[in-house]
Formats: C-alpha cells, structure tokens, sequence
C-alpha cells in the first residue's frame, strides 16, 4: 500500500491507497490519517479485506497506542467494515459517524465501541493543534453522510464525491481534469441520487477555502482542479436510474 504525505506542518495528513495486494474484485480505496501530537485520525479506514495493510501503513507513521479515533463519511462497508478488528486492537477508540448509522455500523463490530454521533447538521473534532470541521453531505451517495474539512490545511476530505475507480499505480493526484472527468462520470450519475442535494453541497463548499480536496476512491484534486471538479459537478445531471437510465 503506498502511503503519501500531503500535508507537513504542525501535524501531517497523510493518504494510504494503490493497495497491489488487495483482492482483485474489490474496490481501491483511500484512507487517510491525520497525525496530530500523540493524538491520531484515521479517516474512512476501509474494509476489513485490507485491515492488515492499513494497519502496517499506519504503524510506519503512529504509534498503535496513539490511534485514538476513527471518522466514517457513511455506513458502506469499504468505509467501515474493519471497525471490529479497530476495536479489538484499540479497545478505547472513539468511532465519529452520523447519529442515524449507529445502529447499522455496531453490525461491524461484536463489541460495544464507543460512538461519537455527529448531528445533521455537522460538527467537529479537536486533535491536539487542529480543530476539524464535519461537513454536511447528506445523499451523495449516502442518505446521512460527512465530509472532513480542515481550515488550517486547507484540506477537504470529501468521501464518494469526486470519486473514480482506478488501477493500482496510477498517480495520487488529478494531472488532466479533462480525461479524468470521464472517469467519474458514470460513477456520480449513477450513485449520486439528488440533483437538490448536489446543488447545496456545492454552495456550501464553494464558501470554503480548499487547496486539496482528497475522495475515497481515485485521485485527489488540488488547486484550480478543486473548481474544476464544482463547476463540473454542479452542471452534471444525478439520479440517472430514476429516468430508467
């Protein structure tokens, strides 16, 4: 699994992602921690398939005894389904994640982790320097459902939006917005269901100041291709499979 820094201050996030290893009918994904003092993060930490190599990537940068909390966007189990095996090794981690999935996400999980529940209308954690912002995604894809925005990095951690499917070995980030776009296309029409719903995310982030904005699956954005990616976005018709398409 290859492991990238994307932010060095005063903490680190860093993405984990292009597992080789990984079974061949699952899905790539991205996980990312945030490193912070003796407190660590793991965002979206993935499916129990890939727990052993998350694990090692996040061992070569954490201490075991520092991963303190967890963040999950939504329920999918490509997000989330490690959990038990989180709580096994970790029985005091803290699990941040829309107070409508508690009672779906513990079917991760045999034991009674300890459930930090985010409102609908969003709120945040605090690290040991960083404070971070939980953003309202609700329907895209997921009925309740959060991004990770952090104002210091100027990092958007925004889930299954701006996701593509992509081979092992390709790059990290997003080099021609044009070609990558067909990529995402069919995946947004498809998963995204509500054109309303869209349209809201993209005011609400459009008032942020986002330098990268880092998906859950393929390449992440930066620069101008963050508004390339919501100008695109905001245009793209969703919800395809309700006109029969």
């Amino acid at each position: 699994m290859i492991t990238q820094t994307i932010y060095d201050g005063s903490y680190q996030w860093i993405i984990m992602g292009r597992d080789p290893d990984k079974p061949g009918k699952i899905i790539d994904t991205n996980q990312y921690i945030i490193k912070d003092g003796n407190r660590t993060l793991l965002l979206d930490p993935g499916g129990m398939e890939i727990f052993s190599s998350v694990l090692a990537a996040t061992l070569s940068v954490s201490k075991l005894e520092n991963i303190t909390d967890i963040f999950a966007s939504h329920q999918d189990p490509d997000i989330i389904s490690s959990l038990g095996l989180w709580h096994e090794m970790l029985p005091d981690i803290r699990l941040h994640a829309s107070v409508l999935w508690e009672g779906f996400i513990r079917h991760f999980s045999s034991g009674d982790v300890t459930y930090v529940p985010i409102d609908d209308k969003g709120g945040s954690i605090r690290l040991e320097s960083v404070e971070l912002q939980f953003i309202p995604a609700h329907y895209l894809h997921s009925s309740a459902n959060f991004n990770v925005y952090d104002p210091n990095a100027k990092i958007l951690m925004s889930g299954d939006i701006g996701a593509a499917l992509e081979a092992p070995g390709s790059p990290m980030f997003v080099d021609d917005f044009d070609s990558h776009k067909e990529k995402m296309r069919f995946f947004h029409k498809r998963w995204m269901p509500s054109n309303e719903a869209k349209r809201d995310w993209v005011r609400r982030v459009r008032e942020l100041d986002i330098d990268i904005m880092a998906p859950q699956h393929g390449r992440m954005f930066r620069g101008d291709d963050v508004k390339r990616f919501l100008d695109w976005f905001e245009a793209l018709d969703v919800g395809v499979a309700i006109h029969g398409g």
